[in-house]
């Protein structure tokens, strides 16, 4: 019997772990409320090197990679942080968002399944009515998240789900820092209710009307009461 030989090159452990580093500092800068403190987050080479075990090089050139991204911004004498958008940006993002996941609602009308739609009212299970996300606001706040996460991922449409992603960083921050609010989040849990009705009655055009209303008021609020953001 003969062996299959499949050419391979040596792996480079080194690039390996500059990816990993660079993934886990993106997944970080992902997962953290940027709009919560009153300056952007710093981050700091030595403490991120020391947290994931490794030298500072591969911490540094992700973070370089991360500012070709956009993602990061390096301040002479200062050091790297995340950025932040003005207001004026934020309004804008949002606006996209209302036009990306409207269109994902619509294509979730036609593409999920019924189990799929179902998994929706699923993440709710915990909240019994709108007075109950103000009791357990970080938990509903994350729930929040997933929400519209899955609302795009139904859509089945991965060109639309990549372009979702490059907003997303700023629109699950603006989103955490919002829903706790002027009581937003007991008005949220109604409008998913009613999101969440249209697609499983399969209302293409009502789901994607309400989905694209409950992000414009989202912008509305932001050009209310979001003080804290640069103008």
């Amino acid at each position: 019997m003969s062996t299959l030989k499949i050419p391979l090159r040596p792996m480079d452990v080194q690039y390996v772990l500059k990816d990993r580093v660079y993934g886990a500092l993106k997944q970080a800068i992902t997962s953290t409320d940027i709009y919560a403190a009153p300056e952007p987050p710093r981050l700091d080479e030595r403490k991120l090197a020391e947290e994931l075990g490794v030298s500072r090089t591969p911490v540094r050139e992700a973070i370089s990679r991360l500012e070709q991204e956009g993602l990061v911004q390096s301040i002479p004498r200062r050091g790297a942080f995340v950025v932040r958008k003005t207001k004026r940006e934020i309004l804008e993002m949002i606006c996209v968002w209302a036009a990306l996941e409207g269109m994902a609602a619509r294509l979730a009308t036609k593409q999920a399944t019924d189990e799929e739609l179902a998994s929706l009212r699923k993440l709710f299970t915990t909240f019994d009515d709108a007075n109950e996300p103000g009791a357990k606001i970080d938990e509903y706040s994350q729930t929040n998240i997933e929400f519209h996460q899955a609302i795009m991922r139904l859509s089945k449409c991965e060109l639309l789900i990549q372009i979702a992603d490059g907003l997303f960083i700023h629109m699950r921050s603006i989103r955490s820092q919002t829903i706790k609010e002027r009581n937003r989040a007991s008005q949220s849990i109604i409008d998913h209710t009613r999101i969440i009705e249209a697609l499983e009655n399969r209302n293409t055009d009502l789901a994607e009307q309400l989905v694209r209303e409950h992000a414009l008021n989202l912008a509305e609020h932001v050009k209310q009461y979001a003080d804290y953001l640069d103008s």
